[in-house]
């Protein structure tokens, strides 16, 4: 057979899957393993919204809608973003998509030609790198480590663009790190790329989940011109507990708008009816329940990092938002346990879902290779759990080094 593509041959499968599929071998051979690896709200999805979606079932509504989405959802869109942000928009600048995994996958698809750059800012959701590459763009990684609380600089940002360079992808607040640009930081970032004409594809899919009565600034409210060079992404998944209904969304200027719907129209199509009835109940419900959510992972983040912080071998950042920790393991590589050696990240994931049953993703991936990112979206009894199983396994290291 001949060989499939150069591009589909050279493209890694997400490690944020990987380990989530060890793991549940594991369990299936009887293990008591607990995972922190996918970002997934460990939430059921709010009632009034699964009724509305078996309402709509119920109500016929299982045909075909227009590629960019329901003309109601995507009002639905506009009046969300309005009440939250204050925003305008018109449903003609709304497309919806299959998550907002799809939606980032169509900004690239409508933006990048073979060559042109996508500044990307580590760490990152190994994802966007891929995307990138699949559209023959070239990933230019800007790195912040935990100096800068893992966000850019616009100097940064500054240095790294070239002739070539398109858009920059911006994760606020970001996964894996958990960090949110203040209004003054995203001022400066966006002042550069109105500057040098760049496109923002600004994933904002964590919007609702920030902290400590922090402030969150959506990029395009700092002005008319920066809104101009915008791509906003959500979706429902995080937000609404709604992973599995794979419904996400952007908001852009009508001529990327209508290429991303074009792009949706020869491909998957809009995403399932039912769901999308569904996501429109989420966008108009009171949200109480998101502030309710919100407030539980609090909690769970506020107990992970001072369980955490408090062992000898490890450290971590306080998060402002997501629902995700970094823990560096600088301290421990070249220390073994039971004969095998901590080399790096991806050694200390293996090692320590073997030995500890417990699943963490390695951040090599997420261009931050002494980093492994616990996921909080779990139970407290089960990271109670893993922060014993933490403390013992680094306890053995120590005995054994």
């Amino acid at each position: 057979m001949k060989p499939i593509s150069k591009i589909a041959a050279s493209v890694s499968p997400s490690a944020t899957l990987a380990v989530n599929a060890l793991a549940k071998k594991l369990k299936a051979e009887g293990k008591d393993v607990i995972s922190f690896g996918t970002g997934e709200p460990d939430f059921p999805t709010p009632d009034p919204i699964s009724y509305a979606g078996i309402r709509a079932i119920c109500d016929g509504q299982t045909k075909y809608t227009p590629a960019a989405g329901t003309i109601s959802l995507r009002k639905a869109v506009c009046a969300r973003v309005k009440e939250d942000y204050n925003l305008d928009y018109d449903e003609t600048q709304v497309v919806i998509a299959s998550g907002a995994k799809h939606v980032v996958y169509l900004a690239l698809a409508v933006l990048v030609d073979p060559g042109d750059e996508v500044i990307l800012p580590a760490p990152y959701w190994t994802s966007y790198f891929e995307m990138i590459r699949l559209f023959n763009g070239v990933p230019v990684v800007v790195s912040a480590g935990e100096d800068q609380g893992f966000k850019i600089t616009a100097e940064q940002l500054e240095a790294a663009i070239t002739p070539k360079t398109k858009a920059i992808m911006l994760n606020n607040p970001s996964n894996p790190t958990g960090a949110i640009y203040t209004k003054q930081e995203l001022e400066a970032l966006a002042a550069v790329c109105v500057k040098h004409d760049l496109y923002i594809i600004a994933d904002e899919i964590y919007d609702k989940l920030v902290y400590d009565g922090a402030a969150f600034t959506s990029i395009p409210t700092l002005g008319a011109d920066v809104k101009e060079h915008t791509i906003l992404i959500n979706g429902v998944s995080k937000t609404y507990a709604m992973t599995g209904w794979r419904v996400g969304y952007a908001l852009a200027e009508k001529p990327i708008a209508k290429a991303m719907s074009s792009y949706v129209s020869h491909s998957t199509g809009a995403p399932a009816t039912m769901a999308q009835a569904a996501s429109e109940a989420a966008m108009q419900l009171p949200q109480d329940q998101v502030n309710a959510m919100r407030d539980i992972f609090e909690a769970r983040r506020n107990y992970l990092v001072k369980r955490m912080n408090s062992m000898d071998g490890v450290s971590c950042l306080m998060p402002n938002g997501a629902f995700y920790v970094m823990m560096n393991l600088t301290q421990l590589f070249g220390k073994s346990i039971d004969g095998e050696v901590i080399t790096d990240a991806d050694a200390f994931a293996r090692i320590f879902l073997e030995k500890s049953m417990v699943a963490v993703v390695s951040c090599t991936a997420f261009g931050a290779p002494d980093f492994v990112r616990w996921s909080y979206a779990n139970s407290m009894e089960n990271i109670e759990k893993a922060m014993d199983r933490l403390e013992a396994f680094l306890a053995k290291v120590k005995e054994q080094n």
